[in-house]
């Protein structure tokens, strides 16, 4: 993923050790494996169906057994794999939780400190509802008192530095032209919903969605204690105010344009083009006054919030501020609170049955909330130095074979290719944990309030990234935590990043064959380094500036290629007639075949050297296929399969699996396929970029 995404991946999961079935079994020539051979990590026979032809869905057969075997709890809107390296992961950093909550004796500041009594306080289900409102209601009283729209810009910046949605989005990060400097920037945001869409689709689901977030909204508003007909007219307040925000947003396949996206002028212009948001008290408010210039993402967004500040009524504006501040801080309030809110987004939006344990809640907002100091702990019990070693060997290997095949591609012309293998030699590599610890020096984080914890900490990560204006690129910076089952590649920072959390069996394991660890790690790895050449990393050069760096007949090229890939992946059907968006998903669809193809390089690399031959009676070639696939097992919900339609820029896992491999001759010829097959796609309608 890239790392724009990363900003706004509210559900990345976290990981711990999974190992694999090992048995004895003969190599090719039908000799006893040597011991080492037989260690067989990673790959689960129990997971295939052996009934279904590899050939005709290569995703049943890996993991149909799987399918069958594993329904989804009901705490759950989705389970997979990375769900099973969760709630391994998942039991030591409880542990670890409940040893640092546990001790009174841990020096004020310390990491100890910090995640215990926030965990503590989280836990303490009693304090939270005998407080009911009391965390917010000094902030419900500020918007109540707003007489004027120059107060609700002041009241609503306030609110932005205490990590409370609404309104619009507004961070500072890399200049995307000018990467060794810092700039504000501002995007589209203020709604409740997870897209766009969820306002502006006619169809039955989208209809019902809205009318049951309606009654969601309506409810909240009771439990905060107006009458059902109060409640009812803020709720179709807030409806209106943020379908007209919805109608002027763009949809999430057109943000993918980095060009469009980058609109930068002075903070006097900004403020001229929107009289009524009152820029310079609404930056002054943030602690933003420092900025000369910003970036606006999408100024026809701006506008229409412009003009809505303007003929919207102050009492409606009241009333939205007053529903994002409950909407964001609900999960951390009382019990009642915390059910309304599950009964809508989790229910609902998700499809799940019951609500996690209140533990599981409380760990995943720790991981949030303080991610590098659970992130220390996390590392020293699971994370070795000779683990981190043996990933970062892998990474260059990766690197070999990537330069091989930018060397070998015949659309590209030699110029370009050496821009190319600049780029690539030019990634920086960060591994398991940041080289510098956070110290989180002046958050103050007690055991009294679990909701008033959660707004210090949004407070302290919003000061801590608006203090970034007018300071160098901090490029030891990370954005995902340690025990994160996730990796990015960063455009600006040209650098490819992998949390400890991911290099774990069976993404990697260094008692596992090669086959295995390349076909999971070593594919996720050559994904990351294709997203530096995706459809929106391509447009990013060595130093991580958006610019041309192409000539204009290998774009054209490359463009023709790309299309080739949407078109693929749009063919593919999920529920009902809702399709893959083929070009939301562009990059992430070019960097798993990219991946897959550069590691499939890097093990026939490894393989030359040291071939182990057949083990549980599949080729290394087939482990090494077997291997991705598994990764990508799943069982979700519908409601889950169309948030993720519309929302995420991945595919399912049944098409991150067969979409790939079903382009590959090298599949082809591992299970025996012919072109009869349906997982053979013919010589013309064949893609590969990369």
């Amino acid at each position: 993923m890239r790392k724009k995404d990363v900003l706004s991946y509210s559900a990345a999961l976290a990981a711990l050790l999974l190992t694999g079935c090992s048995s004895s079994t003969t190599n090719e020539s039908g000799a006893a494996a040597t011991a080492e051979a037989s260690i067989g990590q990673g790959i689960e026979l129990a997971n295939l169906n052996t009934t279904v032809n590899p050939c005709e869905n290569f995703y049943q057969y890996a993991n149909g057994g799987w399918i069958k075997n594993n329904p989804i709890p009901a705490s759950e809107s989705r389970w997979s794999s990375f769900n099973e390296l969760a709630e391994r992961n998942n039991a030591v950093l409880r542990e670890i939780l409940m040893e640092a909550a546990s001790s009174a004796t841990a020096p004020k500041g310390s990491a100890n400190q910090l995640i215990g009594d926030f965990y503590a306080a989280g836990m303490d289900s009693v304090a939270a509802n005998n407080a009911g409102i009391t965390p917010v209601k000094p902030e419900l009283d500020k918007i109540a008192a707003v007489k004027t729209t120059d107060e609700l810009v002041s009241t609503v910046a306030d609110l932005k530095t205490k990590g409370i949605s609404g309104f619009f989005s507004m961070y500072v990060s890399q200049d995307d032209k000018i990467s060794t400097q810092y700039a504000l920037q501002a995007g589209q945001g203020g709604l409740s919903l997870p897209d766009r869409d969820y306002y502006l689709k006619d169809d039955d689901r989208s209809k019902n969605i809205r009318t049951e977030y309606v009654k969601h909204v309506q409810n909240m508003f009771q439990l905060l204690g107006d009458d059902a007909a109060t409640a009812l007219k803020k709720a179709q307040t807030i409806m209106n105010i943020e379908t007209r925000l919805a109608k002027a947003s763009k949809a999430r396949a057109d943000l993918r344009d980095p060009y469009a996206n980058y609109n930068k002028m002075t903070i006097q212009e900004f403020a001229k083009q929107n009289e009524n948001l009152k820029v310079n008290r609404l930056l002054t408010g943030m602690g933003a006054q420092a900025a000369k210039e910003i970036i606006i993402g999408q100024p026809a967004f701006f506008k229409e919030l412009n003009s809505m500040l303007k003929s919207v009524l102050l009492n409606d504006w009241k009333t939205y501020t007053q529903w994002h501040l409950i909407r964001t801080s609900a999960p951390y309030l009382s019990q009642d609170l915390v059910q309304e809110n599950f009964n809508f987004y989790g229910k609902v939006l998700s499809g799940t049955k019951e609500m996690q344990p209140r533990w599981k809640r409380v760990l995943r907002a720790s991981d949030a909330a303080l991610g590098e100091a659970l992130g220390q702990l996390y590392v020293q019990k699971t994370f070795s130095p000779e683990a981190k070693a043996k990933a970062l060997e892998m990474v260059h290997n990766l690197q070999e074979s990537f330069r091989d095949h930018v060397q070998g591609l015949e659309w590209m012309s030699e110029e370009t290719k050496q821009r190319a293998l600049g780029k690539l030699e030019a990634f920086a590599v960060k591994i398991g944990y940041p080289d510098k610890w956070e110290d989180y020096e002046g958050l103050n984080i007690n055991r009294e309030s679990y909701a008033a914890n959660v707004m210090r900490a949004s407070q302290y990560a919003f000061q801590d990234n608006i203090g970034k204006i007018g300071q160098p690129v901090d490029r030891q910076e990370w954005f995902m935590s340690p025990p994160t089952v996730n990796a990015y590649y960063n455009p600006s920072m040209n650098e490819i990043v992998f949390p400890a959390g991911i290099l774990q069996p069976p993404f990697f394991d260094p008692n596992a064959d090669d086959a295995v660890n390349y076909g999971g790690m070593g594919a996720v790895i050559g994904h990351e380094m294709t997203h530096g050449f995706d459809d929106q990393g391509a447009q990013y050069d060595a130093e991580g500036n958006l610019k041309n760096w192409w000539s204009e007949a290998d774009q054209e090229q490359f463009k023709t290629r790309a299309n080739a890939v949407a078109d693929q992946y749009n063919q593919y059907t999920v529920l009902d007639n809702l399709h893959v968006n083929g070009k939301l998903t562009l990059g992430e669809n070019i960097a798993d075949i990219g991946g897959l193809n550069i590691a499939y390089t890097a093990l026939q690399k490894a393989l030359a050297n040291k071939n182990p031959g057949k083990i549980d009676g599949f080729t290394p070639e087939q482990r090494f296929f077997l291997a991705w696939a598994q990764i990508w097992r799943i069982n979700a919900r519908d409601e889950a399969q169309n948030q993720q339609i519309l929302t995420d820029p991945h595919s399912p896992g049944q098409f991150r699996t067969n979409g790939p491999v079903s382009n590959m001759p090298q599949f082809y010829e591992a299970f025996g396929c012919d072109n009869s097959d349906k997982m053979v796609r013919s010589d013309e309608n064949r893609v590969k970029i990369w």
